[in-house]
């Protein structure tokens, strides 16, 4: 960052026409005094779609865009830093500040919604878990438009592979570990690499060959293989460097095009619209943190030559869309805001992954496995290697960010009774587990998403489960992947301009999401605890206790316990057919505005059993071919 000052205070002492002169050149800017009049493409957020799109339409030296980011460009060390995989994260700085309204089935209790507030987004702060979800995920998402819909997984698996850079682990770690992957999975020409550590702690392998101890756990070749199971997955990290691997450092930092503008620390305002078509956009200096908005300040606004593209994520996208007079009319009006295109779904079918911490520990891991993430806590010598080989060529345990295996299981593997939830979510009356006065074609888009959930629940063919694995004597975060409420994003309506929206989860609406929870619970139970592969290793129950046992203690534990959020917020401008409450069509177009897409998290209709990441890269990737080529023929 000192160098980007020092660069701009060089900027302001140049006469005006040398000033003028150098910012035709230049690639980033402070303020809006800066940007240019126009571009063929102004795209709203530089967070992971964002600059994906903005490095893929610029390619031909010729396609100007301007991206705009609230956060600011920055080089520090927590961005970076591979260790733990939750530096970027634990950096305020980088986070939005948002709380959620309270939850009210989760005894009131508010959330934090975080999201990356920084050039690169969310990719700059995750835990940088390398997921995609199983084929069935995004085969769901054609569905909903028909068979001959390009969005499938063979439609998008191109756009996996195009999206990172995959580098195999080091061969001792492959054999000593056990790693299996496959690299027809993947791909090599992106800036965004798929890295391996230099270490693994036996205890990881050991914890994953335990599963084998369980009927029906199948062990997957490769976590981008599409299909459920336990396996490997790499890390968003250059194995090179040994740094976090993110859309800034892979869509940004080593593209040197004039035609390629970026202008932090500004907020959008709104999309500019002549009748229903998008022309530009407006902003404003972004205010300081922890400070409200400032209606005095300087407005920019960009005219678009040819479209707006809006990637400014799962909370912020539907706010966009909201305050320029798009989305949900009884929400506008709410706000004093003039309703120019009636959209209901906009701000709805908001979806994120919930979690709890189960708590379990292992006395006697057996020596085979060892050492175990623990090991490098208490044993001084271990501990000490583990700096001194950092310091010297940066491998061992420091190389590891979150870990890199995991389950990721159906429900008929997890749950005796998937036929039965099946059926009971089939026969819900679906509508009345949405908010009330929901829109019809909403709550049509919701009665299509629980069918198709329920015919998943009795299939083998989508992730319900998620159980990371670390490595160590104590585990137990496990993901519901596919929770079967929903939520909403909508302006706050007595100060709609000047604050964050109203995050509104509705966790556990949907009772079945509670059931569903519970079977989570147990199963993981039986992993630990009744499980020939891991019957000698003293495990023993720490939360939620041996005693909690039958649904309704399982589902008081919940209340008090269960997160509705890991951080993958989504859903809010579904892509969805209009008559099922969908915001943008398969082109990412949004319904009723001509020259202007959403690319981002928030278009997701259902989420895929993973971390979204990933699915954000392939989506931002196969966006810049839509508006470069438009729609493929299938």
């Amino acid at each position: 960052m000192a160098r980007l000052s020092s660069f701009f205070v060089a900027i302001l002492t140049l006469t005006p026409t040398a000033y003028s002169r150098h910012l035709r050149a230049s690639k980033v800017f402070l303020d809006g005094r800066q940007v240019q009049n126009e571009y063929d493409y102004v795209i709203i957020g530089g967070g992971t779609a964002g600059l994906t799109v903005a490095d893929r339409l610029t390619e031909d030296g010729k396609t100007t865009v301007l991206v705009i980011e609230y956060g600011v460009l920055s080089e520090a060390a927590s961005l970076t830093t591979v260790a733990g995989g939750f530096s970027g994260m634990s950096d305020s700085q980088f986070m939005y500040d948002i709380r959620s309204v309270p939850q009210v089935n989760l005894r009131n209790r508010v959330i934090s919604v975080l999201a990356g507030k920084v050039v690169g987004g969310s990719s700059a702060v995750n835990a940088m878990m390398t997921i995609r979800g199983t084929a069935e995920d995004y085969d769901r998402w054609g569905a909903f438009f028909g068979k001959n819909s390009h969005w499938t997984w063979e439609g998008l698996l191109p756009y996996f592979k195009k999206a990172l850079n995959f580098v195999p682990p080091n061969a001792d770690i492959t054999r000593t570990a056990n790693i299996t992957y496959d690299t027809s999975f993947w791909g090599n020409t992106s800036g965004v690499y798929a890295g391996w550590p230099s270490y693994q702690f036996p205890a990881t392998t050991a914890q994953m060959e335990a599963f084998k101890g369980l009927p029906g756990v199948e062990i997957a070749s490769d976590s981008g293989s599409g299909v459920p199971g336990v396996y490997w997955y790499p890390t968003f990290m250059d194995p090179k460097t040994v740094l976090r691997s993110f859309a800034k450092t892979g869509h940004y930092d080593n593209v040197k095009r004039a035609n390629y503008h970026l202008v932090t620390q500004s907020k959008v305002t709104k999309i500019v619209l002549d009748g229903t078509t998008a022309t530009g956009v407006s902003f404003v200096p972004a205010p300081a943190r922890g400070q409200p908005g400032n209606t005095a300040a300087p407005v920019t606004t960009v005219t678009a030559r040819k479209e707006v593209i809006l990637a400014a994520g799962g909370v912020h996208s539907p706010q966009v869309l909201q305050v320029s007079g798009i989305g949900p009319k009884k929400v506008l009006s709410a706000a004093g805001i003039d309703t120019i295109v009636d959209l209901p779904g906009v701000g709805q079918n908001f979806q994120d992954h919930g979690m709890i911490s189960a708590s379990f520990q292992f006395a006697r891991i057996p020596q085979s496995a060892r050492p175990s993430s623990d090991d490098l806590r208490t044993n001084r010598t271990l501990s000490t290697w583990s700096s001194q080989v950092w310091a010297a060529n940066r491998t061992g345990p420091n190389s590891i960010a979150t870990g890199n295996s995991a389950a990721w299981l159906s429900f008929p593997v997890i749950s005796p009774r998937s036929a039965k939830l099946s059926a009971d979510l089939a026969a819900q009356n679906h509508a009345a587990y949405l908010p009330t006065g929901s829109d019809p074609t909403v709550a049509a888009g919701y009665r299509a998403q629980m069918l198709s959930y329920a015919s998943a629940l009795s299939n083998n063919n989508t992730a319900f489960y998620n159980l990371v694995l670390q490595g160590g004597s104590a585990s137990g975060l496990l993901v519901d992947l596919h929770p079967l409420s929903r939520g909403t994003v909508n302006v706050n309506p007595a100060n709609p301009h000047n604050t964050e929206p109203q995050v509104d989860y509705r966790a556990l609406a949907n009772p079945l999401d509670t059931t569903i929870m519970g079977d989570i619970v147990r199963f993981t139970r039986k992993y630990y605890l009744d499980n020939p592969k891991t019957k000698d290793w003293g495990g023993r129950e720490v939360s939620p206790g041996a005693s909690v046992t039958t649904d309704e203690q399982l589902a008081t534990f919940l209340s008090s316990s269960l997160s509705p959020s890991v951080y993958h917020p989504a859903g809010t401008c579904a892509m969805m057919p209009l008559e099922l409450g969908g915001v943008v069509d398969e082109e990412l177009k949004v319904y009723g505005v001509k020259n202007l897409r959403v690319v981002d998290a928030s278009v997701i209709p259902t989420l895929p059993g993973a971390n979204t990441c990933q699915t954000v890269y392939a989506i931002a990737e196969k966006a810049a071919d839509l508006i470069r080529y438009g729609a493929p023929k299938v």
